[in-house]
């Protein structure tokens, strides 16, 4: 059988988004207006923090947009032909993240005094499972949490699909989450740095060493597998590129662990995506009559969010600064455009959707919450949601020729 190479493969990402065009002005100008009016709207009805978080949010899609930073692609790669040139862009971001997140976490460092945690969550059932449902999905839904929002700022019209599954699947997992959480076995959160005895030093120690592996074997794997490169993409040429084009990825990890330590400093606590999804959920399914708040998920500490504004939420407003940011960035390389549905890419678009959405609740967060705010937190959480994520993309590796969807070959790979 005569195997493409991974450029050759037809990629499901629409093409168009790598080559550059003119930029569509009207849709900058647009995307600026909302953002400004969104942020003055922020300032005048809420706090201080919420117009830094959109802020914050607008630069976080602008640079996932740019340098087409996937999670979802990259653990792809690597489980199908063995290139981990994307994972190894994560292994950067997460070593700037750790050198970044030590010291604000060991000595509570915030712009406007709030208490400062990460996310170090616990070791069960509901994370095993969690995450490795998480991973087949984000296959099937075309991206992962961050990937998500992103596409549907640049216009991808399926991912419009996966976001509404995506947040019912949420809203299901938050009804859900008690019985996952407390009748079934876990261990209590394991913080590498403050439960070990290591101290945020000898943490921040291991973690790069674990990095520095997870590199060495990815630049193994792929000399054996003979891995084809990741393809080139147009891009402008000086500080044009900054503007337009493609961002190399390295360079995009840098910007994220930057942006994510900003988050922390402002808000209290790192990025997060998906618990936004399960607010809205849970707000419109109040709206048609569902007792959402006998839920045990919006006892305690998250009664008061289901009762205040959307915009009072954090993670609601970097999620929407997010989606802006993306289009703004689209726009800027005139490539905001709908593209066209079908009835396999909908029907992979609402299975992946529910999986993220339902998975991401088990598994105490996405990839950006679980994985990325997780390892940066020093959490033993973190690194588990990514051998399980690895594990259900591999299966799902199988399942998305059955909704048409690609998946890269080489010589030694798969058929």
């Amino acid at each position: 059988m005569k195997v493409q190479p991974v450029s050759e493969v037809k990629n499901p990402v629409r093409t168009d988004q790598f080559q550059l065009n003119k930029p569509q002005t009207t849709f900058i100008t647009g995307g600026i207006i909302v953002a400004f009016l969104l942020g003055i709207y922020l300032v005048t009805t809420q706090e201080i923090t919420q117009p830094i978080l959109l802020l914050l949010g607008l630069l976080l899609g602008y640079t996932l947009f740019h340098a087409r930073f996937g999670f979802t692609s990259a653990f792809r790669r690597f489980m199908s032909v063995g290139n981990g040139e994307a994972l190894r862009s994560h292994m950067l971001m997460l070593a700037v993240a750790v050198t970044l997140f030590a010291p604000i976490l060991a000595y509570g460092y915030s712009f406007f005094g709030a208490e400062v945690n990460g996310y170090v969550s616990p070791v069960g059932i509901s994370l095993l499972v969690g995450a490795f449902v998480f991973g087949i999905g984000m296959q099937l839904g075309g991206g992962c949490a961050s990937g998500t929002l992103y596409a549907v700022g640049g216009g991808r019209t399926v991912m419009f699909v996966t976001l509404l599954f995506f947040i019912i699947g949420s809203t299901i997992g938050a009804k859900h989450l008690p019985f996952w959480t407390e009748d079934l076995p876990s261990f209590a959160p394991i913080s590498l740095a403050t439960s070990t005895g290591l101290g945020y030093g000898g943490a921040w120690l291991i973690s790069i060493i674990l990095f520095g592996m997870i590199t060495w074997i990815t630049i193994v794997v792929e000399k054996k597998k003979q891995s084809p490169k990741m393809a080139s993409v147009p891009s402008e040429k000086g500080w044009k590129r900054i503007l337009r084009g493609s961002w190399p990825l390295l360079a995009a990890a840098v910007v994220l662990a930057v942006l994510n330590a900003l988050t922390l400093m402002t808000r209290g606590t790192p990025w997060g995506i998906t618990s936004g999804f399960a607010l809205w959920g849970s707000k419109i399914a109040a709206l048609i009559g569902v007792d959402v708040a006998s839920w045990g998920y919006w006892q305690g500490d998250n009664a008061q969010a289901l009762q205040a504004s959307i915009f009072a939420d954090s993670t609601t407003v970097l999620n929407f600064g997010v989606i802006i940011g993306a289009f703004i960035a689209s726009a800027a390389g005139g490539l905001f455009k709908f593209t066209r549905l079908n009835l396999k890419n909908v029907a992979a678009s609402v299975i992946g959707g529910l999986l993220m959405g339902y998975g991401a609740r088990l598994a105490f967060g996405c990839n950006i919450g679980a994985y990325f705010g997780g390892i940066a937190s020093f959490s033993l959480h973190g690194y588990i949601w990514g051998i399980l994520a690895l594990g259900g993309t591999f299966i799902a590796l199988y399942v998305r020729p059955l909704f048409g969807l690609s998946v890269p070959k080489s010589k030694d790979s798969f058929c």
